[in-house]
Protein backbone atom coordinates (compact mmCIF):
# COMPACT_ATOMS: atom_id res chain seq x y z
CA UNK A 1 0.00 0.00 0.00
CA UNK A 2 1.06 3.51 -0.76
CA UNK A 3 0.94 5.82 1.61
CA UNK A 4 0.47 8.47 -0.89
CA UNK A 5 -0.34 8.92 -4.49
CA UNK A 6 1.39 11.60 -7.32
CA UNK A 7 -1.42 11.98 -9.94
CA UNK A 8 -0.27 14.15 -13.32
CA UNK A 9 -3.05 16.22 -14.90
CA UNK A 10 -2.88 16.80 -17.97
CA UNK A 11 -5.05 19.71 -19.15
CA UNK A 12 -4.72 20.44 -22.82
CA UNK A 13 -6.33 21.29 -26.13
CA UNK A 14 -7.88 18.64 -28.31
CA UNK A 15 -8.16 18.03 -32.07
CA UNK A 16 -11.80 17.92 -33.30
CA UNK A 17 -12.43 14.36 -34.14
CA UNK A 18 -8.30 13.19 -35.10
CA UNK A 19 -8.08 10.43 -32.46
CA UNK A 20 -4.42 9.81 -33.98
CA UNK A 21 -3.38 13.25 -34.21
CA UNK A 22 -4.70 13.90 -29.98
CA UNK A 23 -2.89 10.46 -29.39
CA UNK A 24 0.45 12.10 -30.76
CA UNK A 25 0.03 15.62 -28.75
CA UNK A 26 -0.47 14.00 -25.38
CA UNK A 27 2.52 11.46 -26.34
CA UNK A 28 4.41 14.63 -25.83
CA UNK A 29 3.27 15.86 -22.58
CA UNK A 30 3.20 12.37 -20.92
CA UNK A 31 7.04 11.72 -22.59
CA UNK A 32 8.18 15.43 -21.10
CA UNK A 33 7.03 14.18 -17.38
CA UNK A 34 10.38 13.82 -15.53
CA UNK A 35 9.01 12.84 -12.29
CA UNK A 36 7.52 9.20 -11.01
CA UNK A 37 4.14 9.55 -11.28
CA UNK A 38 1.21 6.87 -10.14
CA UNK A 39 -1.67 8.03 -12.26
CA UNK A 40 -2.34 10.35 -15.50
CA UNK A 41 -5.38 11.92 -15.74
CA UNK A 42 -6.82 13.06 -19.60
CA UNK A 43 -10.03 14.76 -20.07
CA UNK A 44 -13.34 12.99 -21.18
CA UNK A 45 -13.69 12.19 -24.89
CA UNK A 46 -9.64 12.93 -25.31
CA UNK A 47 -9.25 11.15 -28.23
CA UNK A 48 -11.94 13.61 -30.04
CA UNK A 49 -13.70 16.57 -28.07
CA UNK A 50 -17.06 16.05 -26.97
CA UNK A 51 -18.25 14.98 -30.61
CA UNK A 52 -21.90 13.91 -30.73
CA UNK A 53 -20.71 11.85 -33.93
CA UNK A 54 -19.49 9.12 -32.29
CA UNK A 55 -19.54 6.96 -35.48
CA UNK A 56 -16.60 9.23 -36.15
CA UNK A 57 -14.29 7.79 -33.53
CA UNK A 58 -15.51 5.15 -32.17
CA UNK A 59 -13.17 2.39 -30.98
CA UNK A 60 -13.36 -0.98 -29.57
CA UNK A 61 -11.47 -2.02 -26.49
CA UNK A 62 -9.23 -3.55 -28.61
CA UNK A 63 -8.37 -0.56 -30.92
CA UNK A 64 -5.73 1.68 -31.17
CA UNK A 65 -6.01 4.24 -28.30
CA UNK A 66 -6.50 1.11 -25.86
CA UNK A 67 -2.93 -0.35 -27.23
CA UNK A 68 -1.45 3.12 -26.86
CA UNK A 69 -2.78 3.30 -23.22
CA UNK A 70 -1.44 0.35 -22.48
CA UNK A 71 2.28 1.03 -24.17
CA UNK A 72 2.18 4.51 -22.08
CA UNK A 73 1.06 2.91 -18.52
CA UNK A 74 3.85 0.12 -18.92
CA UNK A 75 6.37 2.77 -20.12
CA UNK A 76 5.47 4.76 -17.46
CA UNK A 77 4.93 2.36 -14.52
CA UNK A 78 1.68 4.31 -13.87
CA UNK A 79 -1.96 4.08 -14.44
CA UNK A 80 -3.24 6.28 -16.66
CA UNK A 81 -7.18 6.96 -17.32
CA UNK A 82 -9.71 9.48 -19.37
CA UNK A 83 -12.74 8.60 -21.12
CA UNK A 84 -13.32 8.04 -25.12
CA UNK A 85 -15.98 6.86 -27.59
CA UNK A 86 -16.20 2.96 -27.16
CA UNK A 87 -18.68 0.77 -29.65
CA UNK A 88 -19.81 -2.65 -27.96
CA UNK A 89 -22.72 -4.28 -29.08
CA UNK A 90 -23.74 -2.01 -31.14
CA UNK A 91 -24.00 0.50 -28.62
CA UNK A 92 -21.70 3.64 -28.41
CA UNK A 93 -20.47 4.94 -24.75
CA UNK A 94 -18.82 7.87 -23.53
CA UNK A 95 -16.39 5.43 -21.34
CA UNK A 96 -13.80 5.84 -18.76
CA UNK A 97 -11.11 3.51 -19.14
CA UNK A 98 -8.46 3.18 -15.97
CA UNK A 99 -5.24 1.32 -17.30
CA UNK A 100 -3.10 -0.34 -15.17
CA UNK A 101 0.85 -0.77 -15.68
CA UNK A 102 0.32 -4.16 -16.26
CA UNK A 103 -2.20 -3.81 -18.71
CA UNK A 104 -5.45 -4.71 -16.85
CA UNK A 105 -8.32 -2.56 -17.54
CA UNK A 106 -11.47 -1.43 -15.39
CA UNK A 107 -14.01 1.20 -16.57
CA UNK A 108 -16.70 3.00 -16.42
CA UNK A 109 -19.70 3.73 -18.85
CA UNK A 110 -21.03 7.61 -18.26
CA UNK A 111 -24.51 7.74 -16.24
CA UNK A 112 -25.38 11.14 -17.09
CA UNK A 113 -25.42 11.62 -20.24
CA UNK A 114 -25.40 15.35 -21.23
CA UNK A 115 -29.17 16.04 -22.59
CA UNK A 116 -28.82 19.37 -23.17
CA UNK A 117 -25.99 18.50 -25.67
CA UNK A 118 -28.11 15.39 -27.34
CA UNK A 119 -25.62 12.91 -25.84
CA UNK A 120 -28.65 10.87 -24.44
CA UNK A 121 -29.73 10.37 -28.05
CA UNK A 122 -26.37 9.09 -29.54
CA UNK A 123 -24.69 7.85 -26.35
CA UNK A 124 -26.37 4.51 -23.97
CA UNK A 125 -25.59 5.28 -20.12
CA UNK A 126 -24.24 3.49 -17.86
CA UNK A 127 -25.86 2.00 -14.94
CA UNK A 128 -22.83 0.69 -12.57
CA UNK A 129 -20.85 3.19 -10.38
CA UNK A 130 -17.20 1.37 -9.97
CA UNK A 131 -14.37 1.33 -7.30
CA UNK A 132 -10.91 0.93 -8.91
CA UNK A 133 -8.68 -0.11 -6.09
CA UNK A 134 -4.87 0.78 -7.26
CA UNK A 135 -1.83 0.99 -4.50
CA UNK A 136 -3.91 0.53 -1.63
CA UNK A 137 -6.48 3.26 -2.99
CA UNK A 138 -9.95 3.14 -3.63
CA UNK A 139 -10.66 5.71 -6.42
CA UNK A 140 -14.04 6.45 -7.94
CA UNK A 141 -13.99 7.52 -11.54
CA UNK A 142 -17.12 9.37 -13.20
CA UNK A 143 -17.48 11.85 -16.08
CA UNK A 144 -18.47 15.37 -16.62
CA UNK A 145 -22.00 15.99 -16.25
CA UNK A 146 -22.21 13.02 -13.23
CA UNK A 147 -20.86 16.19 -11.46
CA UNK A 148 -23.93 17.55 -10.81
CA UNK A 149 -25.55 14.81 -9.63
CA UNK A 150 -23.94 14.10 -5.69
CA UNK A 151 -26.01 11.19 -4.97
CA UNK A 152 -24.34 9.30 -7.54
CA UNK A 153 -20.96 10.24 -6.27
CA UNK A 154 -22.02 9.20 -2.19
CA UNK A 155 -19.43 7.65 -0.37
CA UNK A 156 -20.92 4.77 0.87
CA UNK A 157 -17.60 2.59 -0.29
CA UNK A 158 -15.29 4.39 1.79
CA UNK A 159 -13.70 5.61 -1.11
CA UNK A 160 -9.86 8.03 -1.06
CA UNK A 161 -10.81 9.73 -4.62
CA UNK A 162 -12.79 11.01 -6.97
CA UNK A 163 -11.41 11.82 -10.19
CA UNK A 164 -13.50 13.72 -12.64
CA UNK A 165 -12.54 13.98 -16.56
CA UNK A 166 -14.75 16.77 -18.41
CA UNK A 167 -15.33 18.90 -21.62
CA UNK A 168 -17.19 21.58 -19.47
CA UNK A 169 -17.35 25.18 -21.39
CA UNK A 170 -16.18 28.10 -19.73
CA UNK A 171 -19.86 29.64 -19.98
CA UNK A 172 -20.49 27.84 -16.60
CA UNK A 173 -17.49 27.30 -14.93
CA UNK A 174 -18.33 28.31 -12.09
CA UNK A 175 -20.27 25.36 -11.07
CA UNK A 176 -17.59 23.23 -11.78
CA UNK A 177 -15.50 25.06 -9.72
CA UNK A 178 -18.13 24.87 -6.71
CA UNK A 179 -19.73 21.37 -7.08
CA UNK A 180 -15.65 19.61 -7.58
CA UNK A 181 -15.15 21.53 -4.14
CA UNK A 182 -18.05 20.43 -2.49
CA UNK A 183 -17.98 16.91 -3.92
CA UNK A 184 -14.52 16.94 -1.97
CA UNK A 185 -16.42 18.24 1.29
CA UNK A 186 -19.86 15.98 1.44
CA UNK A 187 -17.65 12.67 0.71
CA UNK A 188 -14.51 13.61 2.88
CA UNK A 189 -12.43 12.58 -0.34
CA UNK A 190 -9.67 13.77 -2.37
CA UNK A 191 -11.86 14.89 -5.48
CA UNK A 192 -9.52 15.84 -8.72
CA UNK A 193 -11.02 17.22 -11.79
CA UNK A 194 -9.06 17.52 -15.29
CA UNK A 195 -10.95 19.07 -18.15
CA UNK A 196 -9.60 20.63 -21.34
CA UNK A 197 -8.95 24.24 -22.46
CA UNK A 198 -9.49 25.65 -26.46
CA UNK A 199 -12.21 25.60 -28.53
CA UNK A 200 -14.03 23.09 -30.43
CA UNK A 201 -15.54 22.54 -33.64
CA UNK A 202 -19.11 23.23 -31.97
CA UNK A 203 -17.51 26.82 -30.76
CA UNK A 204 -17.34 26.54 -27.25
CA UNK A 205 -14.78 27.45 -25.27
CA UNK A 206 -13.19 25.74 -22.54
CA UNK A 207 -11.13 27.51 -19.44
CA UNK A 208 -9.56 24.27 -17.88
CA UNK A 209 -10.15 24.95 -14.27
CA UNK A 210 -8.97 21.59 -13.72
CA UNK A 211 -8.12 21.20 -10.11
CA UNK A 212 -7.32 19.28 -6.68
CA UNK A 213 -9.34 19.53 -3.54
CA UNK A 214 -8.60 17.82 -0.21
CA UNK A 215 -11.47 16.19 2.26
CA UNK A 216 -12.10 19.53 3.56
CA UNK A 217 -12.32 20.99 0.62
CA UNK A 218 -8.98 23.07 0.32
CA UNK A 219 -7.48 23.43 -3.28
CA UNK A 220 -3.81 21.80 -3.14
CA UNK A 221 -2.63 22.37 -6.89
CA UNK A 222 -1.32 25.56 -8.57
CA UNK A 223 -2.15 23.96 -12.10
CA UNK A 224 -3.34 27.66 -14.14
CA UNK A 225 -7.06 27.76 -15.72
CA UNK A 226 -7.34 28.88 -19.22
CA UNK A 227 -4.19 27.58 -20.58
CA UNK A 228 -2.54 24.33 -21.51
CA UNK A 229 -0.45 22.75 -18.32
CA UNK A 230 0.55 19.74 -16.72
CA UNK A 231 0.96 19.30 -12.70
CA UNK A 232 1.71 16.66 -10.58
CA UNK A 233 -0.51 16.91 -7.39
CA UNK A 234 0.54 14.47 -4.50
CA UNK A 235 -2.26 12.74 -2.18
CA UNK A 236 -1.74 11.95 1.34
CA UNK A 237 -3.23 8.84 3.00
CA UNK A 238 -2.18 10.06 6.55
CA UNK A 239 -4.44 13.47 5.45
CA UNK A 240 -7.17 11.82 4.91
CA UNK A 241 -7.02 9.06 7.60
CA UNK A 242 -6.21 11.80 9.94
CA UNK A 243 -9.85 14.27 9.24
CA UNK A 244 -11.72 11.32 8.63
CA UNK A 245 -10.87 10.14 12.10
CA UNK A 246 -11.32 13.37 13.64
CA UNK A 247 -14.67 14.55 12.01
CA UNK A 248 -15.92 10.94 11.00
CA UNK A 249 -18.96 12.91 9.08
CA UNK A 250 -19.37 9.68 6.68
CA UNK A 251 -20.90 8.19 9.98
CA UNK A 252 -23.67 10.00 10.35
CA UNK A 253 -24.87 10.08 6.45
CA UNK A 254 -28.67 9.11 5.45
CA UNK A 255 -29.04 5.05 4.23
CA UNK A 256 -31.02 4.96 1.26
CA UNK A 257 -30.26 3.20 -1.76
CA UNK A 258 -30.36 4.26 -5.99
CA UNK A 259 -32.80 2.02 -8.05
Amino acid sequence: MSETLNIALIQTELIWEHPEQNRADLSKKIDALIEEVDIIVLPEMFTSGFTMNPSRVAETMQGETIAWLKKVAANKQAAITGSMVIKENDHYYNRMVFVHPKGAIDHYDKRHTFTYAGEDKVYTPGTKKIIVDYNGWKICPLICYDLRFPVWARNVEAYDVLIYVANWPAIRVAAWDTLLKARAIENMSYCVGVNRVGKDDNNHDYSGHSAVYDVLGNRIDNIPFDKEAVEIVTLKKEVLEHNRSKFNFLADQDQFSIK
